[in-house]
Formats: structure tokens, sequence, C-alpha cells
């Protein structure tokens, strides 16, 4: 068994591509290493799996459809994929969006076109996102609403990714899984991510941008919790299906105040943060929450941490990598 994680220098792809080499499975990852973000935070989670024997690396873009051709040709034996590769951040998409086009849409097909080759494919696994949901209103999101009104053109391209997902597992029988994440957060998290930004600008001292006056709800997930769901499903191939594809949320299910999340991120690091209360920003939502009824009755989700868990450990892991003291100079945080 021989499982492609696209995207494993990541911040969600390290998470899973460590578990599965945890678990003595072997591996083949790749990245591009883009400069989206310091390639530095990739390469250095890159020197954690390059201590796995069973973990191969290949620096790749698999936008590319040549590229996705060959590296199929040299890995035929390929079993599984776990797609996790993608340009990530709505607003970035705003300022980007043919980044968006050629990485979630091209790429995906140029991945599932590779698919195609392989002889002994059990299952290929894809990552969504809640921006699917939009403008929609209704609460909790459950996969069965509409998602045909994106805000972004990042939600867009998860969306196109979804439909042609869809057309493939019909066409082809490839069979394909689509996890919609609901805000992720956790170690080794991306420098783009609300609560690495929080964290670096309150203990640098600078004020941190509260949007829509800090009216704002999220369901905040732990980086743990979604790689348990993602390795669970993965072991769930639709296979039992007319058309096999399937599409589900991974979330805490459970929708936080953003002011809650920063007050944990303040008395984590002991310092309280210097605010800016602004509007919302085009292309963000003011809430989200995941209904994972069908997670759990499929592949037995059970998200366990809070953030009154995960924010610390968070922390902890931001200070230890960015060498931050352990005495802050802070106005005390109750």
């Amino acid at each position: 068994m021989t499982i492609l994680v696209t995207g494993c220098a990541g911040f969600i792809g390290l998470h899973t591509t460590l578990a599965l080499l945890q678990k003595g499975q072997k591996v083949i990852g790749i990245d591009n290493l883009n400069n989206y973000y310091d390639p530095k935070l990739k390469e250095d989670r890159l020197l954690i799996l390059k201590q796995y024997p069973n973990f191969i690396f290949e620096k790749m873009d698999f936008a590319n459809q040549q590229k996705v051709f060959d590296f199929i040709e040299k890995y035929p034996e390929i079993t599984g994929i776990i797609h996790l590769g993608a340009q990530a951040g709505v607003r970035h998409s705003l300022t980007h969006p043919h980044d968006y086009v050629r990485v979630n849409i091209t790429g995906q097909v140029a991945l599932m076109e590779g698919a195609k080759k392989l002889k002994h494919l059990k299952h290929f696994v894809y990552a969504s996102s809640s921006s699917v949901y939009g403008a929609n209103t209704k609460l909790p999101f459950s996969i069965d609403d509409q998602t045909d009104s994106p805000l972004a053109p990042y939600g867009a391209s998860k969306k196109a990714g979804e439909l042609l997902s869809h057309s493939y597992a019909y066409l082809y029988k490839l069979p394909l899984t689509g996890l919609r994440f609901f805000t992720v957060y956790g170690p080794w998290g991306r420098p783009d991510m609300a609560a690495y930004i929080f964290a670096q600008n309150i203990i640098d001292g600078k004020p941190i941008k509260i949007f829509n006056h800090g009216d704002m709800k999220r369901d905040f997930t732990y980086v743990d919790d979604i790689v348990a769901g993602i390795l669970a499903c993965y072991e769930k191939p639709p296979v039992d299906l007319p058309i096999p594809h399937r599409i589900f949320n991974l979330g805490n299910h459970r929708s936080e105040q953003l002011t809650d999340f920063i007050h944990e991120i303040e008395k984590a690091l002991g310092k309280k943060a210097m605010t800016e209360f602004h509007p919302i920003q085009p292309g963000d939502v003011k809430e989200t929450f995941a209904d994972i009824k069908e997670s759990i009755e499929v592949f037995n989700f059970k998200p366990k941490t809070t953030i009154y868990e995960g924010i610390p450990k968070f922390i902890e892991w931001f200070k230890n990598y960015h060498k931050v003291g352990e005495t802050l100079k802070c106005n005390k945080v109750s």
C-alpha cells in the first residue's frame, strides 16, 4: 500500500503525512514549496517527514499535466491519494484569482487524469472547504445545503473541484471523496491564518484587526481532529454508490465567538492584545458551523479538542518555533 499525499509540506499535509508514517504506511509526498508564505516553514516541516525511511519526497507542480503523468509512470504502485495541496486564502483570492484557477481547478483535474492511469487505486480523498457554503445563512451548514453562492474565488475554486470530481466519478468510476474543512488551526499552521497572525501581533505589541466589529463566529477545528477524520474517511471509499463520490463536513460542530478565540490566545501568551475593529471584509462570512452528522455515521468522526485545549497547544509550538521567551512584557490577562 502506497499513498500519495499532495501538499505534504503544508500545514494539514504535514500532520496527515506524519500520522500515516507513524502507522508504518509508505507515503510519497509532493509539494512545489512555493513562496505564498515563507518557504522555510515548509522546509522545516519536511525535515520532520524526512526522518522516516518510508517517506519519499518529490518537488513537483501538480498543475502541470505532463509532470503528473511522468510521476504516475514512476510510481504506478500508488493505491491511494490524499490531495491536500491547494492555493489557500480567501482574501488572497480577491487579488490573485488566476492562482486559484490554476492550482485548485487545473491541478485537481491533472491529478484525476493521472489517477485514471493507476490500476490499483482504492480511494482519492481531496480537501474542499467550508467556503463553498458562501452566503448560506442556515446553520449549521449541512452537506445537503445549496453551495451555489460562494463569496470569493477561493470558495468558487473549491466548489468547482467538487463538481469536477463528481463528473470523474461518474465517467471513470474513480472513488472520490471531498472533505469540507472548517477553520483548521494548530501547531505548524500557516502564517496567514488567524491564530498565527493574532499570536505574532500580540507578541510584537502590534494591534490585531477584528472584522465585522467582533461579531464573527467560526467552527474552529484542531488539526489533530481533522487528521483523524481524513484517515478514517480514507478507509471508507464510496464503492457502494452508483456514482462513487461523496462529500463530508469536517468541523468541530461548535461555533465559537472570534473574541473568545482571541481571549484564549491572550491567556496562553499571558499578554493582552491591542485591537482595531473594522467592518466585515469582502469575501468573508459572518458565521460558520459544521453539521457533521454524515461524518459521524459513515466513519465515526468524533472531534475532541475545544479551543480551550487546542489554543495552548498551538501557542506552545509557536513560542518554541519562534524562540519566544517565557516571560513577555504584558498586561495581566484574566
